[in-house]
């Protein structure tokens, strides 16, 4: 095309890198591209817990708006951050091949598991799985860019901050004393990059096809159809991962209370997928297994632990 791009991205390390992955897998098909960095909301408001902002989409409405008054092209995004339905007019346009999906702790020493000790997170999912593992530990809040997060890290006398391993491992960031947590269940589409754009805008959509990862693509659009049908917003203790292999999708979520003391969990898989299917029934079909899933957490008890989580939320 003979514009450049304008990809919009929020300005921290780890966004930045991201943005320019998209940039430069776009400018070696030929396009020209342009990085527009933007503050959202939730890089600005530190103070808080994301849960008390009350905004759906707090990283991404920023861009959502830039996109739609046309001032960018294309935006990046962390795909776990984005709500499960897109505002009118915004359309994905890619999900790159997804990254690992698992979450690692950043410790001081492993001792501390045995006995007290105080976790660091921003995140109610993380919070609830821990305490659910490690009733007698205490958790505290953590907020800021990953590079905010590590830093505060080195200087309290907290024993270990969760992350997510993909964006350590994206800015070169992965310190040696990170403990894979293979118990923790991730955020929905975790580790998975989203590129959106304007629905009318088919020079920039057929631009970003080709950086499009089909399988990643369908793992996270069950994700997200899990979440969606246990009606848990971002900040949600809601935590999946699925995975495509030998022709079937695998799934293992779980919805936890907010002190962790309460976990629902459903580990299911389907039957063999439909071999070269890309069309938008596949899609489907894997949306309604995600969500089949998700009715059999609410029908176990889960609907009752969801209504109790969001009056805490909303007080």
């Amino acid at each position: 095309m003979s514009r450049a791009l304008r990809i919009g991205t929020r300005d921290s390390e780890l966004a930045l890198w991201q943005a320019q992955t998209v940039r430069d897998r776009l400018e070696a098909a030929g396009h020209r591209a342009e990085l527009v960095p933007v503050k959202s909301t939730g890089d600005l408001v530190l103070d808080k817990p994301l849960y008390e902002l009350g905004i759906t989409g707090i990283f991404t409405k920023t861009l959502d708006v830039a996109l739609l008054r046309e001032d960018i092209d294309l935006a990046v995004h962390s795909m776990k951050d984005v709500p499960t339905a897109l505002p009118e007019g915004i359309c994905q346009a890619a999900v790159l091949e997804r990254a690992s999906a698992r979450d690692v702790l950043v410790h001081k020493g492993l001792g501390f598991l045995d006995g007290p000790g105080t976790i660091a997170t921003g995140s109610l999912r993380r919070k609830a799985q821990w305490l659910n593992r490690y009733p007698a530990h205490q958790v505290t809040g953590l907020r800021g860019n990953v590079n905010t997060r590590l830093k505060l890290l080195r200087e309290n006398s907290w024993d270990g901050a969760i992350f997510a391993q993909a964006g350590l491992e994206r800015i070169g960031l992965l310190p040696d004393n990170a403990e894979p947590l293979d118990w923790m269940l991730p955020a929905p589409a975790q580790g998975a990059m989203l590129v959106v754009a304007r629905t009318s805008d088919t020079a920039a959509r057929e631009a970003a096809r080709p950086l499009h990862h089909e399988q990643s693509a369908l793992e996270v659009a069950v994700e997200r159809e899990f979440l969606r049908t246990l009606e848990g917003g971002c900040s949600a203790p809601i935590g999946a991962r699925v995975h495509a292999a030998d022709g079937q999708l695998h799934l293992e979520g779980g919805l936890f209370s907010l002190d962790g003391k309460k976990a629902f969990r459903v580990t299911r898989h389907t039957g063999s997928l439909e071999a070269g299917g890309t069309g938008d029934a596949r899609f489907q079909d894997a949306g309604e297994f995600g969500a089949a899933c998700a009715r059999e957490i609410l029908d176990s008890g889960g609907a009752v632990l969801m209504e109790s989580i969001r009056k805490i939320l909303a007080q």
